[in-house]
C-alpha cells in the first residue's frame, strides 16, 4: 500500500478547513465537464473515512444539479468549493487539489478525465473511494 500521510486544506478565507489521509504521491483527475471546467476543479478522490471536516460545517452551502446525487459544497463567505461528494463516488469525497496544502505532497500526476462523456468515464473513478 502507498505511504499514507495527512494533508490539510480548505477554502480561500479558511472558514472551511479539512484534512484527508492519502498517499504522498497523488493522482489528480482533471475533468472537462462543464461544471468542473468553469470552477477549475481538480479531483483527488478519497474514501469518506479518510476525510475530516475540521471547521466550517455551518459555513457550507450546497449546490446540486441534474441527478442531484452529487453534493457540491462551497464556503458561504468566499464561495470556494474545496470538496464535494461526487456522483461517481458517493461513498467518498472529491478534494479540489487547488485547495490542498502541498506540504506533504511528494509528487503528483495530472490525468485528463473526459467528463463531457461522463457516463463512459465515471467507471474509471469508482475504485478511488474504496478502502
Amino acid at each position: 500500500m502507498a505511504n499514507l500521510v495527512k494533508h490539510k486544506g480548505g477554502c480561500h478565507c479558511n472558514a472551511v478547513t479539512w484534512e484527508i489521509v492519502a498517499p504522498s504521491e497523488l493522482r489528480i483527475d482533471e475533468c472537462n465537464c462543464t461544471v468542473c471546467s468553469m470552477k477549475g476543479f481538480q479531483h483527488l478522490i478519497v474514501p469518506k473515512s479518510r476525510f475530516t471536516l475540521l471547521t466550517g460545517k455551518d459555513n457550507l452551502a450546497t449546490y446540486t444539479f441534474n441527478t442531484h446525487i452529487a453534493q457540491h459544497y462551497f464556503c458561504k463567505t468566499c464561495g470556494v468549493q474545496s470538496f464535494y461528494v461526487p456522483r461517481s463516488n458517493p461513498d467518498g469525497y472529491s478534494i479540489n487539489f487547488r485547495c490542498l496544502d502541498r506540504t506533504n505532497v511528494a509528487r503528483f500526476e495530472m490525468e485528463p478525465l473526459d467528463g463531457q462523456n461522463w457516463e463512459q468515464a465515471a467507471g474509471k473513478l469508482a475504485h478511488l473511494s474504496k478502502e
